[in-house]
């Protein structure tokens, strides 16, 4: 064979070799390279290079990406409590059995933080309310006092924010329409201790003296329920006239006149009395009965018919 012969044999073998190592760079796991080594961009180089080695064009097709790297998509640190319900990661296990401790025991199994607990979950879903709850508790003492403190107050511990407070304090007012529901349509006088465990719900725990007013029907039936006047931690004012004009606008025909101590002692003052019997006398001119004052203190009471006052 010619030299011109053997030039062609060589050059055909150099173009199989460029073809064998492209279909194995193709079929490998790869990624494609940038922009600037596509194959037109490459064939263009070649044939101004006048058909330059293959070796020192880039790949088709460059490498994949490092085994030690991390993935494109990490997964979810939650996708164990949807894959495997029964063994939830971190504070998700602990609800999960909180709220299967409730469900099967009732509220009543719970301690304290565990149902101010299970209150802020629903505030705070993507939070471990565990240590919230005993800060809760440490600062207010027990479940009530968390949830009857004053917003400001509340708003002072740290990471309850909002949302939490309002949490708090849609459950404190849930358990006072409950129970003024349980007084509401029945004679009051026949249903003391349930009115007393009412009054004590709304005022024990206030900051500031409030007065409020039972006002009754001709069968001793709630009408209606209203703070008349705030004050300060020791006083508030009173003003019969007052207090007689509503209960002639709501057509109540009796009174059960009552305040909170927020010194927790419900012992009445000379002021106490004194109003009482103004009020007393200002409704009886109206044909008005005024049937008790009830001063509400921490977990105790005074009624004046009772101690002789009226």
């Amino acid at each position: 064979m010619g030299e011109a012969g053997a030039g062609r044999l060589d050059a055909g073998r150099l173009d199989a070799g460029r073809l064998d190592a492209r279909l194995l760079d193709a079929v490998a796991p790869l990624t494609l390279v940038p922009p600037a080594a596509t194959p037109s961009r490459r064939n263009r180089a070649a044939r101004g290079a006048g058909g330059g080695e293959a070796a020192s064009q880039p790949p088709l097709f460059a490498p994949g990406r490092d085994a030690g790297q991390p993935p494109l998509f990490a997964p979810d640190p939650c996708d164990g409590a949807r894959g495997d319900p029964a063994q939830p990661p971190g504070h998700l296990g602990h609800r999960a059995r909180m709220r299967r401790k409730l469900l099967a025991a009732g509220p009543d199994a719970l301690l304290d933080h565990e149902l101010l607990e299970m209150t802020l979950f629903l505030a705070l879903p993507r939070r471990d309310t565990k240590q919230l709850a005993r800060d809760l508790i440490a600062r207010f003492g027990s479940y009530a006092g968390a949830i009857a403190a004053p917003p400001a107050q509340l708003l002072e511990v740290a990471g309850l924010g909002e949302a939490g407070m309002a949490a708090l304090k849609t459950v404190q007012g849930a358990a006072l329409r409950l129970a003024r529901a349980e007084v509401k349509d029945l004679p009051v006088l026949a249903s003391w201790d349930r009115l007393l465990d009412y009054l004590t719900a709304v005022l024990a725990r206030e900051r500031i003296e409030q007065f409020r007013v039972l006002f009754l029907d001709v069968r001793n039936r709630l009408i209606a329920d209203e703070a008349q006047a705030r004050g300060t931690v020791n006083h508030t004012p009173v003003y019969p006239r007052e207090v007689v004009k509503r209960a002639l606008e709501l057509q109540a025909t009796a009174l059960i006149l009552v305040h909170n101590h927020p010194s927790g002692d419900p012992t009445p003052s000379r002021a106490d009395i004194d109003m009482t019997q103004e009020v007393k006398a200002a409704a009886a001119v109206m044909g008005i009965a005024l049937h008790d004052h009830l001063i509400i203190g921490n977990g105790r009471h005074v009624s004046f018919r009772r101690e002789g006052l009226l």
